[in-house]
């Protein structure tokens, strides 16, 4: 069985783990531990700092923060670890990833701090040990980029473009 190590930065780190037995992905959680501030950007692409507040951390509408797991991931050679939104905080609050999905390469050996943003009208404030995403070990295949000289050939009979299995507007 596949191992992943993760290296807390204090004590009181939540370590990450699996919802439930089936759950394709582990959830992360903020981590004010050892910390007092987030930075971020607000709405008009102003940088700020965010004191924590016994643990807590406030999000603004508009926020992006990098907020803090307090975690440094041990990612094997050939693999990389893709960050995704909690659904239920995404549709009950309005907190998703700025960046929509997080990649973290093997290299990569800092503290893993998530891009979350308030798409909501409401300030939200989430406390140290939160979920705040997922996380999915995903294998990296090595390729090569080329270029070719030729267009690709049809594969299917798919007619259009981008948008083109969508919803009609007939």
């Amino acid at each position: 069985m596949m191992r992943l190590n993760f290296y807390k930065t204090h004590e009181d780190v939540t370590l990450p783990k699996f919802a439930t037995k089936n759950s394709a992905c582990f959830d992360l959680c903020f981590s004010a531990a050892g910390k007092t501030f987030a930075e971020g950007y607000n709405k008009n692409n102003a940088k700020f700092v965010r004191g924590f507040v016994e643990g807590l951390l406030q999000i603004m509408p508009g926020d992006r923060l990098l907020v803090p797991t307090g975690l440094i991931i041990d990612i094997p050679k050939d693999f990389s670890v893709r960050l995704h939104p909690r659904s239920g905080l995404s549709l009950k609050q309005g907190l998703v990833l700025a960046n929509a999905e997080g990649v973290i390469d093997s290299d990569y050996v800092q503290e893993v701090f998530i891009i979350l943003t308030n798409i909501s009208d409401n300030g939200i404030s989430i406390k140290s040990g939160d979920r705040i995403c997922q996380g999915e070990l995903v294998r990296s295949e090595e390729y090569i980029i080329l270029e070719t000289k030729l267009k690709p050939e049809q594969k299917t009979d798919r007619n259009g473009g981008m948008g083109s299995t969508g919803v009609s507007n007939d």
